[in-house]
């Protein structure tokens, strides 16, 4: 079958035609691809009209001017929190006496920071910030355990205390 020279010029001839039309269609179709990931994912926005600015003496003649309420701000966490903390920090200890040094290290320093947040709120005498890391620490650390069970914060949990 053999085509007409007609039909071969005209084929010639349209081919920037379909390839301009195959650009346009791929494009569309990332432009619709894009818009509707948007839309499925929430991140479509619209887009907002850009607002006159507003001469400062007419926001002074509209609006009263507005103090920043001073929020309060607590000077140390609840005894509730810290004693939380402190049963936590008991437990995870306990579990961690076969573990990695690093991670045992890790979580005794912040066992004794709490008991010390606990100490001061609480305003029970203690050296274990001066105290050498060793046996003297330990001594220390379970002195101020003691000390802080005796003024009524509860360090251990029910299956410890029996």
């Amino acid at each position: 079958m053999s085509y007409g020279s007609g039909v071969a010029s005209a084929v010639l001839t349209a081919w920037w035609a379909q390839l301009a039309a195959v650009v346009a269609m791929t494009v569309g179709a990332a432009w619709l691809m894009d818009l509707s990931l948007r839309a499925f994912t929430g991140t479509l926005r619209r887009p907002r009209r850009r607002r006159r600015p507003v001469r400062p003496a007419r926001v002074a003649a509209r609006r009263p001017a507005r103090r920043p309420v001073p929020v309060a701000v607590p000077e140390r966490r609840s005894v509730q929190a810290i004693a939380a903390d402190l049963r936590r920090l008991r437990r995870e200890l306990a579990l961690v006496s076969i573990g990695s040094a690093a991670h045992r290290a890790g979580v005794l320093a912040a066992y004794d920071d709490v008991l010390v947040e606990a100490a001061r709120s609480l305003e029970v005498a203690h050296r274990l910030p001066e105290t050498c890391p060793g046996e003297e620490r330990e001594v220390e650390r379970l002195r101020l355990a003691a000390a802080l069970a005796d003024t009524g914060l509860v360090i251990s949990d029910r299956q410890d205390r029996g």
